[in-house]
């Protein structure tokens, strides 16, 4: 045992001697000891070929890169490096006057049943929260600092390489469907080089959080707060963005949340340049590499004191399942939902979505978004009557073939949501789908006057600008031949969607 170890030994058993309500955490390179209201996190006095902390000056100035790196993202958790001290008469003191032997993280106690692991587990995700983790991610985003995506680009095929031999400890899995993952993961990253390497020139390799699980995402005050940022390997934590997102979206799906990782996905894409459309190709290899990243950690777990934690070991085979499942993803589709406003076209397209392969889910284009953003107003923002004129619209619609194509093309399925009042916007929608070579669904939604106007009447900050007496207008469009499969909207949304999901299995 080093003098370093045996100091912090002194120091542990100090922490928690006559503190029965103290709790202490162990992981491979901390110690946190929780109290009712404050935690404090001390580096382990260990050395990996990851990390070094086995001197006291690089565990100081670790706890401050800690401090540097996380408060910016949670400053309601953290607050300071503090000094663990002996004092003259041979006691040990956090922040005491003496001579300082340990330095700690000094956090605020959060409650742990609120990360988003153990949401997860408790039920369906709430929507709102979903779209809040999106904004904290995005936020996080917005703050990194840029760096050269070259190093990153060049460690992808050292993170397959690694996956395939972690895989691989105590012969859990199958040697077989290990080798399959790392060769098409491979074969994926060969295809995507051209395009990361243009992404990193364009400043979307940067500093990012870098463990961005579901464990390390808490719930404070009904309000998402990404904690635990990698400190100790800055390369380690400088990626693509999307790659940083890819690991929420992967853990999400991986705790049987396909709604919510499908919202975290759509709302970041809506908020975050249009760029990011042009690179969904490279999520499918983003999130199985991460699934194997996680495959890995479980099995790690397995050794003294788990070998044989069935649990950990289930875990561990689900990553790595999901993980060859990511990595070949279907062919995507495309799905148009038209119908006169109040016949409940956003609800069903965002219902639809994450049931929409590949994962996790459909891009949701509406066009109340397309025409905000057009004009460069908020989503809940009213336009004037001159933002609806014919060529306004025409405009409108030829984005969302845009955006629509852009998406088919990096090979992920879209739903765009329109009126499609007119037989020349629906034309357009198979010309599409011909073009991309990709299978159309179009779904038209009816209901009557009445049922249009109450579902108009009831919305409160929604992105359209439909009134009742808008409805009621709509009521002498001359629609056409529509040429979609009709469905008939008047019913419940569960109703809706089950006729939705039957018709689209009808066009397959």
């Amino acid at each position: 045992m080093t003098d370093d170890s045996a100091t912090q030994d002194r120091i542990f058993a100090a922490l928690t001697a006559d503190h029965p309500n103290v709790r202490r955490i162990d992981t491979h390179a901390a110690s946190v000891f929780l109290e009712s209201r404050r935690a404090l996190k001390i580096k382990r006095a260990v050395q990996f070929p990851f990390l070094d902390y086995s001197t006291l000056e690089k565990r100081k100035a670790a706890c401050e890169e800690e401090i540097r790196i996380n408060r910016p993202l949670a400053p309601q958790i953290y607050h300071r490096v503090v000094a663990i001290t002996e004092e003259a008469d041979g006691s040990v003191k956090v922040d005491g006057s003496g001579r300082p032997i340990e330095y700690a993280v000094e956090m605020s106690r959060f409650d742990e049943s609120r990360t988003l692991d153990h949401l997860a587990k408790a039920g369906p995700l709430d929507a709102n929260l979903a779209s809040a983790v999106a904004d904290a991610i995005v936020a996080s985003h917005a703050q990194a600092v840029r760096a050269d995506g070259k190093a990153w680009v060049s460690s992808i095929t050292d993170l397959i390489d690694g996956n395939s031999n972690g895989l691989r400890t105590g012969n859990h899995l199958e040697a077989g469907e290990i080798a399959e993952l790392g060769r098409d993961s491979h074969a994926m990253f060969l295809r995507l080089r051209p395009l990361l390497e243009e992404r990193g020139r364009q400043g979307f390799v940067r500093r990012c959080h870098g463990d961005l699980h579901l464990a390390n995402i808490v719930s404070i005050d009904e309000q998402p707060v990404l904690f635990d940022a990698i400190e100790f390997d800055p390369q380690m934590a400088t990626t693509d963005v999307l790659y940083d997102l890819a690991f929420g979206l992967m853990d999400l799906l991986h705790h049987n949340q396909p709604r919510a990782a499908n919202i975290v996905l759509n709302r970041y894409l809506a908020v975050t340049p249009t760029e990011n459309l042009d690179a969904l190709s490279a999520m499918p290899l983003f999130m199985s590499i991460r699934a194997a990243i996680r495959a890995q950690v479980a099995l790690a777990r397995l050794k003294s004191p788990h070998p044989h934690d069935t649990g950990i070991l289930d875990g561990a085979r689900r990553y790595f399942g999901l993980a060859g499942a990511l990595i070949q993803p279907p062919a995507p589709r495309l799905i148009a939902i038209g119908g006169l406003s109040g016949t409940g076209k956003t609800i069903l397209a965002r219902a639809l979505a994450p049931d929409v392969t590949p994962q996790p889910g459909a891009v949701v284009l509406r066009s109340d978004l397309v025409r905000k953003q057009m004009f460069g107003v908020e989503d809940t923002d009213r336009l004037p009557a001159s933002a609806y004129t014919p060529e306004v619209t025409a405009r409108v619609y030829d984005m969302l073939a845009q955006h629509a194509g852009r998406v088919l093309a990096q090979g992920h399925s879209a739903i765009i949501d329109g009126v499609f009042a007119r037989e020349d916007e629906r034309d357009a929608v198979a010309t599409l789908a011909r073009e991309c070579n990709v299978p159309l669904s179009g779904l038209f939604l009816v209901a009557d006057l009445a049922t249009r106007q109450a579902r108009i009447g009831g919305r409160r900050g929604d992105a359209s600008d439909a009134t009742q007496e808008v409805a009621a207008l709509q009521e002498h469009y001359n629609i056409g031949h529509v040429g979609w499969a009709t469905i008939d909207a008047s019913g419940t949304q569960e109703q809706t969607l089950q006729n939705c999901r039957d018709a689209i299995a009808e066009s397959k």
